[in-house]
């Protein structure tokens, strides 16, 4: 197996192709919905188009298990890259709904492929998965902060030619992959334990990790710019305050690195509950940027940790030949809750306001990891 205990070919290529990935991903998803506004769709059809790609991703990842013990997972990286492209190319021929929706459906699609097939390679080194999936995540961080910028800028030229220089990135991503160790694919062990894989320990704590990144993440991208808008902060400083929550994020997923074994399942419960506990009070401290930003830095941090963590603690826990079940089965968990995440709270400002809704979700958030400590988990 390659180590990863030095800078070899295999890492550089790996942690290239996730800056390249995600700086692609972060511009097509700037680029595609102004091209859909440009296009005449209405709000909730663009939400309608979103969510259909959120389906397509966990529903990809539900079959990456069975398909990463057919095919090696360097197929999957390079073959995510060449659906990126493809769902951007296809906005920048027709703005007609089918391939907006074949757009959609590409691109989650590639999200499953990509990071199932990412974090699955790094996990099967020697030495610990924590550092290698840190070291991947951060590169990934990087790129998803500079995609949104790079799809502004392009956007004032019209949002076809981001979505064009978008489809360049990603098939750019396709020589990171080819570089990588070619490793076999996946060969269940003759004592396979019987059962659902995500309900075995370790891996149950990182599927619960996966529904609290995954709600994280739906929220910032959607209700929490909301808030901080009804509570009156400037447009200018919504950006700066995402931005620190993402920045924040970057430097929990490098502290996540760094945490030892020993103590990985509880820095991951205490990180599960930071991270729903400072979502929860989010909008209550929208209308203070000071509180606000500390609320947003706190939440990202954790949430930084908890993306690394859960899969680490449930790649470790497994067989060597069922990591990739174990980091598919994940990943499905985050897909799922970044469908659900922004539902619950869509359903709950029918009768609360949107403050309220809010903290119910993120409290909820919480509530894996004291049911995990409970029965004796950490």
């Amino acid at each position: 197996m390659p180590s990863r205990d030095h800078l070899s070919r295999d890492s550089i290529a790996s942690t290239a192709g996730a800056g390249i990935y995600s700086l692609s991903l972060g511009a097509a998803s700037v680029a595609l919905p102004l091209l859909a506004l440009q296009a005449g769709y209405s709000a909730f059809a663009i939400g309608a188009l979103t969510a259909a790609s959120a389906v397509a991703q966990m529903l990809v990842r539900l079959a990456l298990g069975r398909a990463m013990r057919r095919w090696p997972d360097w197929t999957l990286i390079a073959g995510a890259g060449i659906s990126l492209a493809a769902s951007c190319a296809f906005v920048t021929v027709s703005d007609a709904l089918v391939p907006f929706l074949a757009a959609q459906l590409l691109q989650g699609a590639s999200r499953a492929c990509f990071w199932t097939g990412s974090q699955t390679h790094v996990v099967r080194g020697e030495g610990r998965a924590a550092g290698a999936l840190a070291q991947m995540n951060l590169a990934g961080s990087v790129g998803q902060l500079a995609g949104p910028v790079l799809a502004g800028a392009l956007s004032e030229h019209g949002p076809a030619l981001a979505l064009a220089v978008s489809a360049a990135i990603a098939l750019l991503g396709v020589v990171p992959a080819a570089l990588l160790d070619r490793l076999p694919p996946f060969a269940p062990p003759p004592d396979r334990q019987p059962g659902r894989i995500w309900r075995r320990p370790g891996v149950d704590v990182g599927c619960w990790a996966g529904v609290s990144a995954g709600a994280w993440r739906a929220l910032l991208t959607s209700y929490v710019p909301v808030a901080l808008d009804a509570a009156g902060q400037t447009a200018t400083a919504v950006g700066i305050l995402i931005a620190i929550a993402n920045g924040a994020q970057l430097l929990g997923t490098g502290m996540a690195g760094r945490v030892p074994s020993r103590g990985s399942v509880r820095a991951l419960l205490a990180a599960i509950v930071a991270t729903g506990g400072a979502t929860a009070l989010t909008a209550a401290t929208a209308a203070s940027a000071p509180l606000a930003a500390a609320v947003l830095a706190v939440s990202g941090v954790a949430a930084g940790a908890v993306q690394v963590l859960g899969p680490a603690l449930a790649a470790e826990a497994v067989h060597p030949e069922e990591r990739g079940d174990a980091i598919a089965v994940t990943g499905t968990f985050r897909a799922a809750a970044l469908l659900a995440a922004p539902a619950a709270v869509a359903g709950l400002v029918v009768v609360v306001p949107l403050a309220p809704a809010i903290a119910v979700v993120g409290a909820g958030m919480t509530l894996p990891a004291f049911a995990l400590r409970r029965r004796g988990t950490s």
